[in-house]
């Protein structure tokens, strides 16, 4: 399975700490890929979130920078009040278009990119949240034929996230948290 893909992108909003808390730290240092990642952060403060993760994860984590090239075994997290997004060459690049269902990032805008930088060799994993943002993300995943995979919305802080993407992708996996760990980890 570890030839089959070459990145992971990762959306969560409320509760998402907690839940990726339980996923990224967890997640062994032989992991190959990148992960990027997308949380809801409020845009008029610094993001504490890679160094939250950096001091809890085996792999190395990071901000995000504009142009930066992605490297496997790495954790990129969206700076606040930038759409992160993944550009065909593989590496990353930042932008401050309008905000995306009251977002900035957006899951959507990462995953869309991501879906046609890697097709069907990405996973895509839409976590805990209180809105809709990730489902049309997580549905052009699938169509490019990447692996979808959606937090059990009934062990979610808050459903609304995971339960519209189950509703748009109702093909996807829908795992517990510890589930998506072991799947990641075999990797």
């Amino acid at each position: 399975m570890s030839g089959r893909y070459e990145a992971v992108v990762i959306g969560a909003s409320a509760g998402g700490v907690e839940a990726l808390s339980v996923i990224l730290p967890f997640i062994p240092e032989t992991f190959s890929l990148p992960i990027v990642v997308v949380v809801h952060v409020p845009p008029d403060r610094r993001s504490i979130m890679a160094d939250l993760f950096r001091a809890k994860c085996i792999l190395s984590v990071t901000e995000a920078e504009d142009k930066q090239p992605l490297v496997g075994g790495t954790i990129y997290f969206a700076p606040p009040d930038y759409h992160l997004l993944i550009e065909t060459e593989g590496s990353l690049a930042l932008s401050n278009e309008e905000p995306i269902l009251f977002s900035r990032p957006s899951i959507d805008v990462l995953f869309e990119s991501a879906a046609d930088a890697y097709g069907s060799r990405l996973i895509a994993i839409v976590l805990t949240g209180a809105n809709t943002d990730g489902a049309k993300g997580l549905r052009a995943v699938v169509d490019a034929g990447g692996t979808a995979i959606v937090q059990n919305p009934y062990g979610a802080t808050a459903a609304a996230m995971p339960m519209a993407a189950i509703s748009m992708v109702p093909e996807a996996h829908i795992l517990q948290l510890t589930a998506i760990h072991e799947f990641l980890g075999k990797i």
